[in-house]
C-alpha cells in the first residue's frame, strides 16, 4: 500500500547494513541510503571498513539520530579501547574506540567527528540543528552520575568543530534517569525516559539548564520497572510540530480492553500534557480494513508516530509494518518490513527513525556530483556518501 509518489518522509533502521569490501555500493562511494515511502524501510548501507568489527545482536552501528533539517549522526565502533583522559580514566562495560559521522542530505555534505573518545554513553546523545539556520548544529551528550547536583553536558559544535564541556545543574533526585532516546524539537535536545519523565535543554545556550518535563499524571513507573520492554509499547515523537506521548503499557480502558492513547505536548515551554484520542486494539480489529490484511488479532509491538499526522501510528506486527489512522480505528498501510536488527522478536521503536526529510531531498531536486567527503542524491532515491 505505499505511495509511489516521492515520500515526504521516509522509516529509517537504526541499524545500517554493512557490505564486505564495499559490494552493493556504487563505485566510489561510502554509503548508500535508499529512501522507500512508508510503510516500507529505508536502510543505510555502510562497507566494512567503517563498522570492521562483526555486526551482531548485541553489537552493531547504529544510526542515532536523524533530524529534520536532513541531519543525520551515524555511530561506528572501531575495536576496543580505554577512554584515558585527563583526570579521567573510564573502564566501560564494552570499551570501544567510535567513530561519528554527521551526514547532511541538504546541502550533501559528511563530516567524520574528532576526538569520539571523549563521548562515554550509549543512549544519552543527540543533535540538533541550530534554529537560525545557517546550517549550524550541535551533537551533544549529557553524562550524568547518581546523587550529583551537577551533570557534564558535552557538546560539539559545527562552528567551531571542537568538543566542549559545559556544567549544568542536574535537577532529578537520586534516581538514575535511563534515556530510551533523544529527540530535537523546538532548538532544544529532549532526553526520554519512558518510565519517568523528559529532560530539554537548549545546547546552543552560553549557560544551558535542564529541565524537567514529567509523564502524563499516572503514567511514571517504578524505577526498573518494565525495563528493557518500554519501548515495545511507548514512544515519544514529534507529530505536527508537537512532541507527541504514546502509550500502549498496560493500558486499558474501563471495560479492561486493551487500548492505544496519544498525548500532546502543546507548548514546549510548559509540562501539560493533554489527550489526543484513544482507541482500542478490539475496534482497529474490527476495522473492514485490518480484516483485510488477514493479519490475527493481537496487540502489536509500537514503532513510531507520523511526524505531520499525529493521527497515524505505526506498529510491527509479525513480519508486517502497520499504520494505521487511530482516531478513525482503520488500517492506512501494510507491508513486510525489512530491518538488519534485530531479530523480529525483539523489535521495538528504538529500532527505527521518523525521519522527516528536508525539502531537497521530497520536490524531485537532485545533486549529480560527488566526491570525498562528499554526498549526493542520485534519481534512484538513493543518497549516496564517500567517506
Amino acid at each position: 500500500m505505499a505511495s509511489s509518489a516521492s515520500p515526504s518522509w521516509v522509516i529509517l533502521g537504526r541499524v545500517p547494513r554493512v557490505t564486505a569490501a564495499g559490494a552493493d555500493l556504487p563505485p566510489g562511494t561510502g554509503l548508500s541510503l535508499a529512501l522507500p515511502a512508508p510503510p516500507r524501510v529505508a536502510l543505510l548501507t555502510i562497507p566494512s571498513r567503517i563498522f570492521p568489527g562483526r555486526a551482531t545482536s548485541d553489537n552493531f552501528p547504529s544510526v542515532i539520530a536523524a533530524d529534520a533539517s536532513g541531519l543525520l549522526l551515524l555511530k561506528a565502533d572501531q575495536g576496543p579501547a580505554v577512554t584515558d583522559l585527563p583526570n579521567r580514566k573510564d573502564f566501560s562495560w564494552r570499551p570501544t574506540v567510535a567513530d561519528y559521522f554527521v551526514l547532511d542530505a541538504k546541502d550533501a555534505s559528511a563530516l567524520h567527528l574528532p576526538n569520539a573518545k571523549y563521548i562515554r554513553r550509549q543512549g544519552h546523545r543527540g543533535l540538533v540543528a541550530c534554529p537560525g539556520g545557517a546550517g549550524h548544529y550541535v551533537v551533544a551528550e549529557l553524562q550524568m552520575s547518581v546523587g550529583a547536583d551537577t551533570a557534564d553536558l558535552l557538546c560539539f559544535s559545527s562552528q567551531t568543530g571542537e568538543w566542549a564541556s559545559k556544567d549544568v545543574p542536574y535537577p532529578l533526585p537520586s534516581r538514575p534517569m535511563s534515556p530510551n532516546c533523544v529527540l530535537s524539537h523546538a532548538g532544544r535536545l529532549w532526553w526520554v525516559d519512558l518510565s519517568w519523565c523528559l529532560l530539554a535543554c537548549d545546547p546552543f545556550a552560553d549557560k544551558p539548564a535542564l529541565r524537567v518535563v514529567p509523564l502524563p499524571e499516572g503514567k511514571a513507573l517504578k524505577s526498573k520497572e518494565a525495563l528493557g520492554l518500554l519501548d515495545k509499547y511507548r514512544c515519544v515523537g514529534v507529530s505536527a510540530g508537537k512532541l507527541r506521548f504514546v502509550d500502549m503499557y498496560r493500558n486499558r480502558n474501563s471495560a479492561g480492553a486493551a487500548q492505544i492513547t496519544v498525548w500532546t505536548l502543546a507548548d514546549p515551554d510548559s509540562a501539560k500534557w493533554t489527550l489526543e484520542y484513544e482507541a482500542t486494539f478490539g475496534e482497529i480489529c474490527d476495522d473492514v480494513s485490518y480484516k483485510a490484511t488477514g493479519l490475527p488479532r493481537k496487540i502489536p509491538v509500537l514503532a513510531l508516530i507520523h511526524p505531520t499526522n499525529p493521527d497515524v501510528v505505526y506498529f510491527f506486527l509479525d513480519e508486517h509494518m502497520l499504520g494505521v489512522d487511530v482516531r478513525a480505528r482503520k488500517v492506512l498501510d501494510c507491508e513486510v518490513y525489512d530491518l538488519v536488527q534485530p531479530p523480529r522478536e525483539h523489535v521495538s521503536s528504538r529500532f527505527v527513525h521518523a525521519w522527516q526529510l528536508p525539502r531537497a531531498l521530497c520536490s524531485g531536486n537532485f545533486y549529480s556530483a560527488f566526491s570525498v567527503d562528499s554526498c549526493c542524491l542520485l534519481s534512484d532515491r538513493t543518497l549516496h556518501v564517500s567517506v
